[in-house]
């Protein structure tokens, strides 16, 4: 294969995963087709198939693609010599700030909690890096004493995934409460009470009970 076949199929393959994220962000993986994908791209369905073998390895390449661009993102900003703290604060500002400027991502990791597929380790295997790095972010402080003891997993769920639902549900609220979340106000509202939220939950002496 020369280099411009080569680079003509590799720019298929993307376009084939753009549309799958797309599609995926909208509908539930029991409902999403391929044909739907191909349809988007403008080719058959038998071509996906010459990328792809089917739906799940799709998927399974669509999703590993977001981790690995979220974590791509977030590591610009890391600081590894500063306190425990600030690199918290830095990880979730890189995934606020990815998912805020890429809601189809958003909506995809909030829908992988409740998707049905057959691999149900591909969540696990995609997220590894990401999960990796909080988990790190979280033993040095402890390990410090900047933080208190208190499982990963559990401030994961209070502190990361606020990032998704931030940035996945604001126009699934009603009229009267949605809202943009790219807006600068919302966001930088949002971003100072995550800040104040990190810091009361793991820092030592604040009255926690």
């Amino acid at each position: 294969m020369d280099n411009k076949t080569h680079r003509r199929g590799e720019q298929t393959r993307q376009r084939i995963l753009d549309a799958a994220e797309a599609l995926f962000a909208e509908k539930d993986y029991s409902a999403a087709r391929l044909e739907d994908v191909a349809q988007a791209v403008g080719i058959r369905r038998a071509s996906i198939v010459y990328y792809f073998a089917g739906k799940q390895e799709l998927y399974e390449a669509m999703e590993q693609r977001i981790f690995s661009a979220m974590m791509a993102h977030t590591q610009r900003a890391e600081r590894p010599d500063a306190p425990a703290m600030d690199q918290l604060l830095a990880l979730l500002d890189g995934w606020l700030d990815f998912l805020v400027g890429r809601p189809t991502a958003a909506r995809i990791l909030l829908r992988i909690s409740a998707n049905s597929y057959s691999d149900s380790s591909a969540p696990v295997r995609n997220s590894f890096v990401a999960l990796g790095a909080w988990e790190d972010i979280i033993r040095r402080g402890q390990a410090s004493g900047e933080f208190v003891a208190a499982s990963s997993a559990h401030l994961l769920h209070l502190l990361g995934a606020g990032t998704i639902y931030y940035s996945a549900t604001g126009q699934l609220l009603g009229d009267e409460r949605n809202y943009n979340p790219a807006a600068p106000d919302q966001l930088q509202a949002f971003r100072r009470l995550m800040h104040r939220s990190a810091r009361a939950l793991l820092s030592p002496g604040q009255g926690r009970s």
